[in-house]
């Protein structure tokens, strides 16, 4: 499937993105965080584009023409391929944070282990881990890291309004979990975000390696 970029959007940028996004796939499908052809991970292009994964591709066999283009409302631009259904996550981020520049979604055995742990209480505070301080704003142990952990539904308007809820009641959103799913994070940059993503599968495996130890 050929990608036709509208004015305004240069080959040279798209490229970039996709690029980053497929370097960043291989690694971390190397991790295992991508079983399958599940996860999903995007970029943006500018107020009202991202370059993002087609949907049902194997995250680590990744080329250019495995990434596609959509508008914020989650549309596919100048291509017939069909981006992940998990598009309108991505899109929510980018029309919230105008600065954040990537999202990235993975599907790990920790994160989804603790998905379903945490599930019944619908959040992980995490606290008092030295790592946390990986986390852009974040800049002492002593804080307080609260990661949510929403009921998965196929249909994503439910998602996007969940997490909607969170904000509207103003509370801080870095990443959040889908229960039996993965982990959502993003960040400013790529580095950022891959910084972000993997802290969070440290601290969130530190956690249950806690319950384990204390049954």
């Amino acid at each position: 499937m050929s990608q036709v970029l509208p004015e305004g959007i240069s080959s040279d940028a798209f490229f970039a993105c996709a690029d980053a996004i497929v370097l960043a796939a291989k690694d971390l499908a190397a991790l295992g965080w991508t079983p399958a052809t599940s996860s999903n991970f995007s970029m943006r292009l500018d107020d009202a584009h991202a370059a993002i994964t087609i949907s049902g591709r194997d995250k680590g066999k990744l080329s250019r023409a495995d990434i596609m283009l959509i508008d914020l409302s989650g549309n596919a631009v100048g291509t017939d391929a069909r981006p992940s259904a998990e598009t309108a996550l991505h899109t929510q981020v980018y029309r919230y944070w105008p600065e954040m520049q990537v999202v990235l979604h993975t599907h790990s055995r920790t994160q989804s282990v603790a998905s379903r742990l945490f599930a019944t209480q619908g959040v992980i505070r995490l606290e008092g881990w030295e790592l946390q301080k990986a986390i852009t704003g974040f800049h002492t142990h002593e804080s307080v890291l609260e990661i949510p952990v929403f009921p998965n539904t196929q249909h994503m308007p439910e998602l996007v309004a969940q997490v909607d809820a969170w904000l509207d009641a103003g509370k801080p959103l870095h990443a959040y979990l889908i229960d039996g799913h993965g982990i959502y994070t993003w960040g400013r940059t790529m580095a950022e975000t891959r910084r972000h993503l993997e802290a969070l599968e440290f601290l969130l495996a530190c956690e249950l390696d806690l319950r384990r130890l204390s049954a």
